[in-house]
């Protein structure tokens, strides 16, 4: 049985100057057809995410959902103990006695709502994540000083390495480099020359 051999190429790194640029290119290659692709910036910058046609996340039905749990879970809690595991007669209040529970509700759904918002953002954004192919392009430094960074992966239906590097060039990148999937010093980071690329 034949295995599977993993693409060497991650794809093709194309750095910008400028914020703009990088969101022009984005956008652009989201006409282009591209959707297999990522940008990389030092900053936030308003407007990437419309460019590269990112879906709006599900963050906050998971809080909506971790909260409503948290109601739940406190709320029950308190009928628990209150009501039928050791009820006491305090001040001829019904065992049930809602009104009294509202703060610890409300505090339980807060507790759920902020523990949901970081683990859902943490696995939503596939973090930790200590390793990236793109650590492997020396110039990919930039990208927490100065520079931006536009990356076409290699598993996107309308990749090829020469038509898609002559696209990155077409808008004005000041670069545009291979992303090998592993480390090989021989190829790593290797700017696409146009005799590459024929």
């Amino acid at each position: 049985m034949e295995t599977k051999q993993e693409n060497p190429v991650h794809g093709l790194l194309a750095e910008f100057e400028q914020p703009d640029d990088l969101i022009h290119a984005a956008a652009k290659a989201h006409e282009a057809g591209y959707r297999k692709m990522d940008a990389y910036t030092p900053f936030p910058v308003h407007g990437l995410t419309e460019a590269l046609g990112i879906p709006r996340t599900r963050l906050p039905v998971l809080v909506f959902m971790g909260g409503c749990c948290g109601a739940i879970v406190g709320f029950m809690l308190q009928y628990w103990t209150m009501s039928i595991d050791y009820p006491l007669n305090i001040g001829g209040r019904p065992a049930n006695s809602i009104p009294s529970w509202v703060v610890i509700t409300f505090e339980c759904t807060i507790l759920f709502a902020a523990l949901t918002t970081v683990l859902g953002m943490i696995g939503l954004n596939r973090l930790p994540q200590p390793y990236h192919p793109v650590f492997n392009v020396p110039a990919f430094t930039k990208a927490s000083k100065g520079g931006f960074f536009l990356c076409i992966e290699s598993n996107d239906p309308n990749y090829d390495e020469v038509k898609t590097a002559e696209f990155l060039r077409s808008q004005h990148s000041a670069s545009v480099a291979v992303v090998p999937n592993g480390y090989t010093p021989d190829f790593v980071g290797s700017d696409i020359t146009t005799e590459r690329a024929h």
